[in-house]
């Protein structure tokens, strides 16, 4: 039986769509199962100051499936590095009355509830990063929004770039890892995808080779997907320019990946994670992670799943050059 009785949640590190949709989850199914649900803003900094409240009602969370970003907000916390800042954090959950931590973030958030998990406290993560970065599952809250962000940003720069038969390169997020690069460059029909994971076996050489093909093969234009982590997408639009004599030009999403309303994909995915974190608990179990894989929702633990490692997909990505 658990002897879980007020739970607590916040959202950490980077915002992702869906974080709000899972939210709701925890707070209408703990709600629906007698449980009190304290919300902790601004992440880890802001439970060291304290920020918390409690989710009395279900309209609490009514209308908010639908809205990116995160209602609880976030903030990356240096000081929750530190031992003295985690005890601190630890007391003020028990301070608080909370008997268990919903964390819904990536693998930075997933070391701050690891380190909690060690001074005594349940806690249960929840993956919410567009990244796909989290070794212990295979799907992300946010991702899919994410992707289809970039892939109608694609979409539209090649309507330009066709139109003055340019080579356009397009950056996006993913300083350590190439998920979104390479599913958003496989879906936008993208000539070159470069990767982090890559950086060190695609040459200048190669790129200028592959939009010089793209040339001799009567292609209007080229279209080339380069991964944050990769780096340099504007000294490549350069170089490309300098060394074929095309016309080249660099767009960076940026932080335009992150807003928007969340996909149905990112709506179910963080409404079901949400629920499964709240059973775990109900069940009993402590220090749990919420993953996906194999078609089902699963929970592992803590310390386990954070020792998980996940590169891309190697054959998704030959797929790539071969289609591209």
């Amino acid at each position: 039986m658990s002897k879980v009785k007020t739970i607590g949640v916040l959202t950490s590190g980077g915002d992702a769509p869906g974080m709000n949709a899972c939210i709701r989850a925890v707070v209408r199914y703990a709600l629906h199962n007698g449980l009190k649900v304290k919300g902790i803003k601004r992440g880890y900094a802001g439970l060291l100051e304290e920020e918390i409240f409690e989710f009395t009602h279900r309209s609490d969370v009514a209308e908010i499936i639908h809205r990116g970003g995160t209602i609880l907000f976030t903030a990356r916390s240096k000081e929750f590095f530190e031992d003295e800042y985690r005890k601190k954090g630890a007391e003020i959950i028990k301070k608080h009355e909370i008997d268990a931590l919903i964390v819904i973030g990536g693998n930075g958030s997933y070391k701050g509830a690891e380190d909690l998990a060690k001074l005594g406290i349940n806690v249960i993560g929840l993956p919410g990063t567009i990244d796909l970065d989290i070794g212990s599952t295979e799907y992300t809250i946010g991702f899919d929004t994410s992707v289809n962000i970039v892939m109608d940003a694609i979409n539209r720069i090649r309507d330009t770039s066709n139109s003055h038969e340019r080579c356009s390169l397009v950056e996006v997020m993913g300083r350590h890892a190439g998920h979104i690069a390479l599913w958003a460059g496989i879906a936008g029909g993208a000539d070159l995808i470069l990767l982090p994971e890559h950086k060190d076996t695609i040459t200048d050489d190669d790129i200028v080779h592959a939009v010089l093909e793209d040339k001799r093969a009567d292609h209007t234009h080229s279209l080339i997907v380069v991964a944050e982590g990769f780096g340099g997408s504007d000294r490549l639009a350069k170089l490309i320019e300098e060394r074929t004599g095309i016309e080249t030009r660099s767009t960076t999403l940026g932080y335009l990946q992150r807003g928007g309303s969340p996909t149905a994909l990112d709506r179910v995915h963080a409404t079901m994670m949400g629920v499964k974190a709240v059973e775990v608990l109900l069940e009993g179990k402590e220090n749990r992670i919420i993953n996906y894989r194999n078609g089902k929702y699963i929970d592992d633990d803590i310390h386990e799943a954070n020792q998980m490692i996940k590169g891309i997909d190697e054959n998704m990505y030959e797929i790539s050059k071969i289609v591209g």
